[in-house]
């Protein structure tokens, strides 16, 4: 099986950014990464892609276009055996949409409707 990656991006709108946000090192970047990997993970492992799925790698957070939110970049990646013909991006979009209420809830935060982005 091969490892397959796609990168998926999304806004969040109650999470103010801060320059610490951007030092990986930094206690809030740790501690940020490690709540979006969570949510961002049980969300991939309920969809289509679940059984395929191995995890996400949250790779920075920006600053965004009203100033106070937060960019979220991650790269996720899944087995493709042959089973799993291509990545279904709008497949996989429609499915993120539904379960995160319209791209508006992710957990505690509130998510840009517009600013949900899955590229394979």
């Amino acid at each position: 099986a091969a490892m397959e990656h796609f990168t998926l991006n999304f806004t969040i709108t109650n999470l103010m950014f801060t320059t610490d946000l951007q030092t990986p090192n930094s206690r809030k970047f740790r501690s940020a990464e490690k709540i979006m990997k969570h949510y961002v993970d049980s969300l991939l492992q309920k969809s289509s892609i679940g059984p395929h799925f191995t995890g996400c790698k949250v790779t920075g957070f920006r600053s965004g276009r009203h100033g106070d939110d937060t960019e979220v970049d991650a790269v996720c990646s899944y087995k493709d055996n042959g089973s799993l013909a291509s990545l279904d991006r709008e497949k996989l979009f429609q499915e993120l949409s539904t379960m995160t209420n319209n791209v508006t809830k992710l957990g505690l935060y509130s998510l840009d409707r517009s600013s949900l982005y899955i590229d394979g």
